[in-house]
């Protein structure tokens, strides 16, 4: 019936309910009308009649559709409606398929040709899957089926989810399948499901049942609106493809195949003991409150060594960000473009933004260039990216000190958002969270992101520091005293043991860095910016726009970058900006470039 999808299936069950304007219904007997059916057999429930009345003879020159009535659709599970078709099922070989499904077209050709008679066509287990699970040996032979009270988190790499695609033969279903399923029926009732009778089979003979574990392919199974809309943007139009990933801000863990580069996080850091810390002390985390403002403040100055009077912690940066543009900028700000579109999005009159757009192919300025740009503008506030992003510009620090010395003597705010600056050559002393530096200079505020250069982006956390106690005191006040979890206050306190191995993973980023530069200049196709942050900001200079071929790298290699043409200041231009992942994943991302260099 589908009600967790709500008022999609108040009128209609849940095949009915459509993925970017097709029904599932439409979509699955569409995908088997390609292939060589003696019928297609349908068992109907809930409103049953509309959906006959939906299918009508549309189908009638490519499918036999037959119709089975389950009258106690409300009372009964799944087995009882398997359980109506038992005669069909020892009258042919079968594919059962559940009708909550969308999948790829290559998957009924996977499990049809292969010579094995029954299959089950399974995924490999990721944390957001629910329903049938299972264990398979090195020859894909099902051991069992997983049942949810010995299901083991700690076994669960183990593990594969059945996708509810199966093919059974004509005589397991006969001498099997169906006279197990009466059993079962008989001894344990309607309100069951058909994948237990598989598992009775399999403890009693598991090598006829085996498993056809896929690979590349898509599929979702829709229980609920959030699974409809991760389905939509899996099986998106080439024309909404990239903007329906866009538009996720994250999330991707629930696309495995996903490679993102994308978004910018330190892949060395947290270390795996540092993970196994927090691991180990998951339920008092889970179970407690966290500390407010006061202690999170304290925390977040001992963690970057300053006085914690002078730092406000936020969830994640982003929300430091809103709070003080939306509160604290009331007059002109001027902003380097292109940029990160939180801080313009937060502006509430975009006519208060001063623009300087650097007059150059890589997007670079000096101090000294933004100095001159701004002398004869009026200006309240001033926001500088240091390393920039997308362009990987990085003022150093000395040039950086004459910048927010002049600043200060015009009256001027000087916000510096360093999130990336301890991925830049040197970057031990490159950073502005000095108490010396705060004190000296209280037009200063520093933003900092733990999430990226600390590869904790689900934690969210963020930090802004400056000698200003007035304006500090007054964003704890504005930010909600519980805004920090208990995790991201756990993981501030206990750093101090682990700064030489982030200290070692920033040195490892770098090191990788210059690496896959080089690799990456070996791209016809492109011209690589020197960067020295976590990304790499780069023109499209032949063959492809920078939409193409963001679109070709998730569309057929599953690979996400940023198409920069949606930011402001690039007027059309082909830019994209890639991401540093681990070697593993930048080497993947360097052979799908070369391919596509050969292949043009």
């Amino acid at each position: 019936m589908g009600k967790r999808l709500g008022e999609l299936t108040r009128d209609n069950t849940k095949c009915m309910v459509s993925v970017n304007g097709v029904k599932l219904i439409d979509r699955m007997l569409t995908q088997l009308s390609l292939l060589s059916l003696n019928r297609v057999v349908i068992v109907v429930g809930y409103q049953g009649q509309k959906l006959i009345d939906h299918i009508g003879n549309r189908y009638n020159d490519k499918l036999n559709i037959e119709y089975i009535h389950n009258p106690i659709y409300d009372k009964t599970n799944n087995i009882y409606s398997l359980a109506l078709a038992k005669q069909q099922l020892s009258e042919d070989d079968t594919l059962l398929l559940e009708s909550d499904l969308i999948f790829d077209n290559a998957m009924l050709d996977l499990i049809i040709s292969d010579p094995y008679p029954n299959l089950a066509l399974v995924a490999k287990y990721e944390s957001w899957m629910n329903g049938t699970v299972v264990r398979i040996s090195e020859d894909n032979t099902i051991l069992n089926f997983i049942p949810k009270e010995t299901f083991n988190y700690a076994e669960s790499h183990l593990y594969y989810k059945t996708v509810n695609i199966y093919k059974f033969s004509k005589e397991f279903s006969k001498t099997q399948y169906v006279p197990f399923l009466e059993a079962y029926c008989t001894a344990m009732g309607n309100n069951e499901y058909y994948e237990q009778v598989l598992r009775i089979i399999t403890i009693i003979n598991c090598s006829d049942l085996k498993a056809l574990p896929i690979t590349n392919q898509k599929w979702y199974e829709i229980d609920d609106s959030q699974d409809l809309d991760i389905a939509e943007t899996l099986f998106s139009s080439d024309e909404e493809l990239l903007n329906k990933y866009y538009k996720r801000y994250g999330g991707y863990w629930r696309f495995p195949q996903l490679k993102d580069f994308c978004y910018l996080v330190n892949p060395y850091f947290p270390t795996p003991k540092m993970k196994d810390e927090l691991k180990a002390n998951f339920d008092v985390l889970l179970s407690e409150y966290p500390s407010g403002m006061y202690v999170n403040s304290l925390l977040a100055g001992k963690y970057f060594g300053i006085d914690g009077d002078y730092v406000v912690v936020g969830n994640g940066a982003a929300e430091l960000i809103k709070s003080y543009i939306e509160n604290h900028v009331k007059e002109n700000i001027g902003i380097i473009y292109p940029t990160f579109q939180e801080y313009p999005n937060r502006v509430i009159n975009a006519e208060r933004i001063v623009q300087f757009i650097p007059n150059n192919s890589d997007y670079s300025y000096t101090a000294d260039d933004v100095k001159a740009f701004y002398s004869n503008k009026e200006i309240s506030a001033l926001l500088i990216i240091n390393p920039d992003n997308p362009s990987g510009n990085f003022i150093p620090l000395s040039q950086l000190m004459l910048l927010i010395e002049w600043a200060k003597e015009r009256g001027v705010t000087m916000i510096v958002d360093e999130s990336f600056v301890d991925f830049t050559e040197n970057f031990q002393n490159n950073s502005l969270l000095h108490n010396d530096i705060l004190e000296k200079y209280d037009n200063l505020l520093v933003v900092k992101s733990i999430s990226k250069s600390y590869g904790v982006p689900g934690l969210r956390l963020g930090v802004l520091a400056s000698g200003n106690r007035k304006l500090i005191d007054n964003m704890k006040k504005e930010v909600a005293i519980w805004n920090i979890n208990s995790f991201a206050e756990f993981y501030m306190q206990n750093f101090g043991k682990y700064t030489c191995d982030y200290t070692s993973a920033c040195e490892k980023l770098i090191s990788e860095r210059n690496k896959f530069f080089e690799e990456l200049k070996d791209i016809s196709f492109l011209r690589v910016i020197p960067s020295q942050a976590n990304y790499f900001l780069c023109e499209v200079t032949d063959r492809y726009s920078a939409t193409e071929l963001s679109f070709l790298l998730l569309k057929r290699y599953n690979v996400l970058v940023k198409d920069c043409g949606t930011k402001s200041a690039f007027y059309g231009k082909n830019y994209i900006r890639i991401a540093i992942r681990n070697r593993a994943d930048n080497a993947y991302l360097v052979n799908v470039l070369k391919t596509l260099d050969k292949c043009n």
